[in-house]
């Protein structure tokens, strides 16, 4: 849909996507309703920065009556689609868009979507950092999506000859029926089943990143993960692939004998050094590789993206180095939202380990982090509503194995001080929660900020 012109568009969810989404709804003279279940009083902030927007603010309910008289329904990210307001919606025949369909629709200029189980804010920020040393101004490199900003926010200045790159998640791919012209699929590990259910539905919904491409069009999966490779005979384009191990006549990205390699599809280029690389870990190394095949797809010189590896040290809340107390490093990686996520985190590192898990469940099973805990761990916190399930999972110490203590504190505050308590010299504290911050915090980087900012006052 293109012209919005005088079309009567119900928004659900007054977060950061539907409010950009109303943004432009309203600049292109739609006539837009917000709902939300929060009250005026709780929205107050909200409504005076758009106050100057013709948008009617119906709050506190998300009742269906809302939907008489709309063309529209349009949903955030947090919205799931079992909501009787967007099922009736279906019913009626009433489209149900979001941020990001509206953007794909709108778009003007090649755009490469990145979507996994983790490393996504990563490679997306790798690529956006590739794109960067690409373009030659004006030509100009956009990056956002479930990074950062929507960039429907700034989609009318967006010109043909620019690229955007965006981080989609499974709530936005749902729904979506158009693609990025580069898609890339890091992994699919167990996450957000609360709402997608299965296993099999969640990796369908991944897939749709690519479903809808054209034959020209390019898809790069991992093949060090099996879920994300498993899908590679349903690439409706051309494949490439990521990994460290190549794969024979798959053009992509991999490591050989110690050095990231490009492969077109005829010739290899050795392009450098996985020492070259400034981001600790295994995981890392392939959120890297990821971003080189990418590069490529989209046709980034090599220079470019060099330029964008070189000297990337990470984003806020992945392994973030915060300081070194009682000759301790001390690492934050809130993001690691999930018990996979955790366990990856885990392996970067070879040193004595003291970790943070906890938060709240996702439902998500945590036997096999409890195996790496196990293993690699010398010391847990539990702390949060998921302690008593990372405590079972992890089970009772056993005298001269690992881990050789476990802790349960009620809050991730008293979890910072038990940690500078059994912290030594050359000892790595690291938080990785394995579950969400919504037990105690609005989200992992508020949790990531505050762990932060008590780290630093020890």
């Amino acid at each position: 849909m293109k012209d919005w012109k005088n079309r009567n568009v119900l928004i659900v969810g007054a977060a950061r996507q539907g409010l950009a989404l109303a943004h432009f709804l309203a600049s292109h003279h739609a006539n837009v309703t917000i709902s939300d279940l929060h009250s005026a009083a709780e929205l107050a902030g909200v409504m005076e920065k758009m106050k100057d927007l013709p948008i009617r603010w119906k709050l506190s309910s998300n009742d269906i009556s809302l939907l008489t008289g709309q063309d529209v329904l349009c949903i955030s990210g947090a919205v799931p689609l079992t909501l009787p307001i967007v099922q009736t919606a279906y019913e009626r025949g009433i489209p149900v868009l979001n941020d990001s369909q509206i953007f794909m629709d709108q778009v003007q200029c090649p755009v490469i979507g990145i979507t996994g189980s983790a490393g996504q804010t990563t490679t997306t920020t790798l690529v956006g950092r590739m794109a960067e040393h690409a373009v030659v101004p004006p030509v100009q490199a956009w990056i956002g999506g479930n990074i950062g900003r929507p960039l429907i926010d700034v989609v009318d200045q967006i010109h043909p000859d620019d690229v955007a790159v965006l981080e989609f998640s499974s709530f936005q791919l749902e729904i979506m029926t158009i693609s990025p012209q580069v898609s890339v699929i890091l992994n699919v590990a167990p996450n957000h089943l609360d709402r997608h259910g299965t296993m099999e539905k969640y990796a369908a919904i991944k897939s749709r990143i690519f479903q809808f491409q054209n034959n020209d069009d390019w898809t790069i999966l991992g093949s060090e993960d099996p879920l994300a490779w498993s899908l590679r005979n349903q690439v409706p384009g051309r494949l490439a692939a990521f990994g460290f191990n190549p794969i024979e006549h798959v053009p992509g990205a991999y490591v050989r004998e110690d050095r990231i390699t490009l492969f077109d599809g005829m010739r290899e280029t050795d392009l450098m050094s996985v020492g070259e690389v400034e981001l600790r870990g295994r995981h890392n190394l392939l959120n890297v590789l990821a971003a080189c095949a990418a590069g490529q797809a989209a046709g980034f010189s090599h220079d470019a993206i060099r330029a964008g590896v070189k000297g990337f040290r990470g984003v806020p809340h992945r392994l973030e180095f915060i300081r070194t107390y009682k000759g301790a490093s001390w690492y934050n990686d809130s993001k690691a939202t999930t018990p996979d996520g955790a366990m990856a985190v885990i392996r970067a590192f070879s040193e004595p380990v003291i970790v943070l898990l906890g938060g709240r469940d996702k439902h998500l099973p945590w036997d096999k982090l409890a195996a790496q805990v196990r293993a690699s761990v010398d010391h847990v916190i539990a702390f949060g509503e998921a302690a008593p399930l990372v405590l079972n999972a992890v089970g009772p110490v056993v005298e001269g194995r690992k881990p050789y203590t476990v802790d349960h504190c009620q809050t991730l505050a008293i979890a910072v001080k038990r940690a500078a308590e059994l912290a030594e010299p050359g000892d790595v504290v690291l938080l990785a929660p394995g579950g969400t911050s919504f037990d105690e915090f609005n989200n992992f980087e508020e949790r990531g900020d505050r762990f932060k900012e008590w780290v630093n006052k020890l």
